[in-house]
């Protein structure tokens, strides 16, 4: 990507968009006239985004990253060189086995999933924070199941524990930067139909990333930290507003 082209466009880099959710949100920001930079961890993830009119149109390229693999984040952070980003929108991540219990997981699996969905997050934040601009967007995805007092079981163990860990590393890195003039987000999507979500989830893939991006939209412009819930609009147990932090350490330019 050239460092000086379309400086006046909006520009997104979106981890995690080879299908699901991800897919949907590099969908409703090209639709919304974004240039985006999407990541795919192999080449099997890349053919429904090239697929996209974006691709052709030159508003969308897809680079391959490993979340996991530092040498991975290093060589996208050289190929945007200077290119300075709006919206920084980490959703990768995996579920593992839902229905084994923690104490039955193999030490391999639990750490495949902490470290994806926990500690990557937090890296790459760190890696691409120079990149974001003043008044940019930082978002994660994190899930309404990362909360320790709404644990009723159901198993998921192991994400619901990776959830809890990113939503305290991510406020803590956030803390740290306090006064940055960027905007931190963990934006739970809400239970969508995905293949993780499955069939019976309420939300579709479409009006779930609508909301992230309207989230996204509202909430920058300035330092503050967010969890945010989304919801259908008739569901006011589940939805729940947007916590707004004060922006602190003076005027943001």
């Amino acid at each position: 990507m050239e460092p000086n082209a379309d400086r006046d466009s909006k520009h997104a880099l979106i981890i995690g968009a080879s299908r699901g959710l991800g897919l949907g949100l590099a969908r409703e920001y090209l639709r919304r006239g974004w240039h985006v930079v999407a990541s795919v961890r192999n080449n099997a993830g890349r053919e429904a985004l090239q697929s996209l009119p974006a691709a052709v149109e030159g508003k969308l390229s897809v680079p391959t990253l490993d979340v996991n693999c530092r040498e991975d984040i290093d060589s996208l952070r050289r190929d945007l060189k200077e290119q300075p980003l709006d919206l920084l929108l980490i959703n990768a991540g995996v579920a593992g086995d839902p229905t084994v219990p923690a104490e039955e997981v193999s030490a391999y699996d639990f750490a495949e999933v902490m470290l994806t969905n926990a500690l990557a997050p937090v890296r790459l934040t760190a890696a691409f924070n120079s990149h974001v601009k003043s008044g940019g967007v930082i978002a994660a995805t994190s899930s309404n199941m990362g909360s320790v007092s709404s644990n009723s079981g159901d198993g998921w163990e192991v994400y619901r524990a990776s959830k809890a860990a990113l939503n305290q590393l991510m406020k803590s890195f956030a803390a740290r930067h306090e006064g940055d003039c960027r905007t931190y987000l963990l934006v739970s999507p809400g239970w969508v139909r995905t293949d993780m979500g499955g069939s019976n989830a309420p939300l579709d893939v479409e009006t779930s990333a609508a909301g992230i991006a309207d989230t996204n939209r509202d909430l920058s412009g300035g330092w503050r930290r967010s969890f945010c819930r989304l919801s259908l609009p008739s569901d006011p147990v589940v939805g729940l507003p947007a916590r707004r932090a004060p922006r602190v350490g003076g005027s943001c330019p």
